[in-house]
């Protein structure tokens, strides 16, 4: 495998869109939606460049090849996060039993799954301006968020919370699914 000298990711900005790097964080705004993130390798450096943000490493091996590449990935979430945000959509699924669902607060609440008699509850640990949950038509979830890491980790929560045990999955098919993860 031939050796670099260097690695240089840019991550270009888009219109509005403005980067501060302060220690080894690195905060990404626009307009009133801001991601804060800490970069912290003695090895790997994030700088700021003319048309946006460097994630920059000399002579590296593999482990900061690697490690480059993540955080690149992380910045370019970060600046589609803030410019247009993520969404995922969920749908509940039921053959016999129907099941309602509610949000209040920080907790989702799902009756009558299975005609279970206790309620099942899936913790939503952001609040509403960092991850807002919503239910239309009774049946579809909508998770919406500019850090995509709390949109995808409320959606699996939801998703969890209706986990059927003791049962094959193939017959017992009820509970709420993701069924797209777009931006």
């Amino acid at each position: 495998m031939p050796k670099l000298d260097h690695i240089a990711h840019k991550i270009s900005f888009t219109e509005g869109v403005s980067a501060t790097i302060e220690g080894n964080s690195v905060t990404i705004s626009k307009g009133p939606s801001t991601l804060t993130r800490e970069f912290l390798h003695p090895r790997v450096a994030v700088k700021q460049s003319d048309d946006g943000l460097e994630v920059f490493c000399d002579l590296p091996r593999r482990v900061e090849k690697a490690l480059a590449g993540t955080w690149a990935a992380h910045l370019r979430n970060m600046v589609h996060g803030v410019d247009s945000g993520f969404e995922y959509t969920l749908k509940a699924v039921y053959s016999h039993f129907p099941m309602t669902i509610k949000v209040q607060g920080n907790i989702m609440t799902i009756t009558n799954l299975f005609g279970e008699k206790v309620p099942r509850e899936a913790k939503l640990p952001w609040s509403p301006a960092d991850v807002e949950v919503q239910v239309k038509n009774k049946t579809d979830v909508i998770v919406r968020g500019a850090d995509r890491e709390k949109v995808g980790q409320t959606a699996a929560n939801i998703e969890r919370a209706c986990a059927i045990k003791k049962r094959d999955r193939r017959v017992f098919q009820d509970g709420i699914y993701i069924t797209s993860k777009g931006a």
